[in-house]
């Protein structure tokens, strides 16, 4: 059965309510939102999110999302391409890159180890950064993971895979609490686990 007066609104609502986060009662606001605004703002609206999904790239070296087939990181020649920060997700990246504590280049998992969540290791970029350390000059891994059951589920697992290699692993301390997630942490406590980094024992 219908629920809004409009086939279109429904439609609307719908497509806004896949959003994470987003409720239907939040949809319906937005997509009235939307009906109130002058055609050219919701055309601009629309088409900087085509723009967005058709133009925005995965960075070849590390997986995050730039505008060119390296991102601006990989490409500084500033930056300590020795040390590879690995984290989950482009929010994690943001979170220590505002701490101006690290310095190195990152590497994006793209998610973590869930099995209840059907996320295996072959889900995620393991394999690239295994490939990656064996055909560079890599000196340091630090694992940035959230300090929960996944996150030490991944933190294992890579290490396992990295064991062999002659590199030093190692993982933010934990000013960071356990069950907390990167995003959320302020930037002294973030930047003071950067810095103060441990080694990974596995």
């Amino acid at each position: 059965m219908q629920q809004y007066p409009s086939i279109v609104l429904e439609n609307a609502v719908n497509e806004f309510a896949k959003l994470p986060g987003i409720g239907r009662k939040t949809a319906l606001r937005l997509a009235l939102f939307l009906l109130k605004q002058k055609d050219e703002d919701v055309e601009l609206f629309g088409n900087t999110m085509i723009e967005l999904k058709k133009s925005v790239h995965f960075c070849r070296t590390c997986h995050n999302i730039s505008d060119f087939d390296e991102c601006e990181i990989c490409a500084d020649p500033n930056r300590d391409k020795t040390t590879v920060c690995v984290v989950e997700s482009i929010k994690d990246v943001m979170a220590i890159e505002n701490t101006n504590a690290y310095k190195g280049v990152y590497h994006l998992l793209g998610g973590l180890i869930s099995p209840m969540n059907g996320i295996g290791p072959n889900d995620l970029e393991i394999a690239s950064l295994v490939e990656r350390i064996a055909n560079n000059e890599i000196k340091e891994i630090v694992l940035a993971l959230n300090p929960n059951m996944e996150g030490d589920t991944t933190c294992f697992f890579i290490y396992r895979k990295l064991v062999d290699f002659d590199i030093k692993i190692t993982t933010i301390a934990r000013g960071v609490a356990i069950g907390d997630e990167l995003e959320y942490a302020d930037e002294i406590t973030l930047g003071r686990s950067i810095i103060n980094r441990i080694n990974y024992s596995g």
